[in-house]
């Protein structure tokens, strides 16, 4: 019986190569620059390392423009593991893309250029093949700060270092890792994306208030169970089309539905109701699945998100913002700074969403300040750029 299984494996893994095989051939004719090594002093010195699929490049994307500003000193390269991304992202990356399909093609571009460091975005098992080189920085730079379980995972002490956004980042750490020193292996580095320029794919009513409402994914595990689409969605959009009032940027998780088939059905439904009320309105009512992220921090007066990195990048914009309270019991929500200050938007609230948006709009929120000083340190503008480009190049001579 036990024969049955083994052959099984064996097809699959003679398959795997097969695979891998054909599309090293295509990539060879049709894509050569995924293997393209650069010589001398233009050798690569600094990658960031994503084994995804394209299903989770929004953990890249958000980092295009700091790597791209940091390529203006040092030679940086993404590197990849699957034909598919590398050909998806050799389409839209400002950097070079190298595709490294193997073990060994790994050691290759490990031996032929001049890395020093590398990035991670996110906690991938095979990121653990990279990071067994020894000689070089292994950085986890995260895709984006918030106050998920996620961001204090024992996984991050296989980390070198961890480029974190401020202080409540460490103290964050430091309440929840054991045997951890973080005065040592993290490095606070703002939120260098605030200071990249986007270009906004859309036109607003410039006349009316902008409310960007952006609810995380359903999650994969009870615990991160943060998503407020079924919860929350239908309530918050409807209060703010019947209000008449503002535009709306509705952007959903683009992993929303992945593993609750009714989370997707609620995001299709606020899709549909934005549409077809958006002729009627004097605002404009948006679904955005625009692949960039950053635009939205500047066209929205104020937000709506769950607890993700959402509510932290728009928090360092200084504008009125709300942050959902799961209704899952099972939900891990940790005590912080944010959430304790920062207004909270729960489901019975929902409803009464467009009145409480007016009145953040219309009030002065003193301790705002304070609280972004304590999540991102310095947020003038080009500052958080400058202690990512400055930390990443000091560990090029470490």
């Amino acid at each position: 019986m036990r024969a049955f299984p083994v052959l099984a494996g064996a097809a699959r893994f003679a398959k795997m190569h097969l695979d891998a095989r054909q599309q090293r051939g295509y990539i060879s004719r049709n894509a050569r620059q995924l293997f393209h090594q650069p010589t001398g002093e233009h050798r690569y010195q600094v990658a960031l390392y994503f084994t995804d699929a394209m299903v989770n490049a929004y953990q890249i994307r958000q980092w295009y423009e700091p790597l791209k500003k940091l390529s203006d000193s040092v030679p940086v390269v993404v590197i990849t593991r699957s034909a598919d991304t590398a050909l998806a992202l050799s389409e839209e990356c400002p950097l070079p893309v190298y595709l490294a399909p193997t073990i060994g093609d790994i050691e290759a571009l490990v031996d032929a250029q001049n890395l020093s460091v590398v990035f991670y975005v996110n906690q991938n098992i095979r990121n653990f093949q990279m990071i067994r080189f020894n000689e070089l920085n292994h950085v986890f730079i995260c895709h984006g700060e918030s106050e998920k379980a996620y961001m204090w995972s024992n996984q991050l002490k296989a980390y070198d270092y961890v480029f974190s956004a401020g202080q409540a980042a460490r103290d964050r750490l430091a309440l929840n890792l054991r045997n951890y020193d973080v005065e040592q292996r993290t490095r606070l580095v703002g939120r260098p994306q605030i200071d990249a320029d986007y270009l906004a794919p859309y036109a607003l009513n410039s006349s009316l208030p902008t409310v960007l409402y952006a609810p995380t994914w359903e999650g994969d595990r009870p615990s991160m169970n943060y998503g407020s689409v079924s919860s929350h969605g239908v309530q918050v959009i409807n209060s703010l089309i019947n209000d008449g009032g503002f535009n709306i940027i509705f952007r959903p998780h683009p992993r929303s539905g992945v593993n609750v088939e009714q989370y997707g059905a609620d995001v299709a439904r606020i899709r549909e109701k934005l549409s077809s009320e958006n002729p009627k309105s004097a605002g404009r009512l948006l679904f955005d699945d625009t692949a960039h992220w950053g635009w939205q921090w500047h066209k929205a007066d104020a937000c709506i998100t769950d607890i993700s990195a959402v509510a932290y990048d728009f928090f360092a914009t200084g504008k009125p913002i709300f942050i959902t309270t799961p209704v899952s019991s099972q939900a891990v929500v940790a005590d912080s700074p944010a959430l304790e200050q920062l207004p909270s938007l729960s489901s019975v609230q929902a409803p009464y969403t467009a009145d409480l948006v007016r009145q953040a709009l219309d009030t002065k929120d003193a301790g705002r300040d304070a609280l972004i000083e304590e999540y991102f340190g310095d947020i003038t503008p080009g500052a958080s750029m400058d202690r990512f480009l400055g930390e990443s190049l000091a560990l090029l001579d470490s």
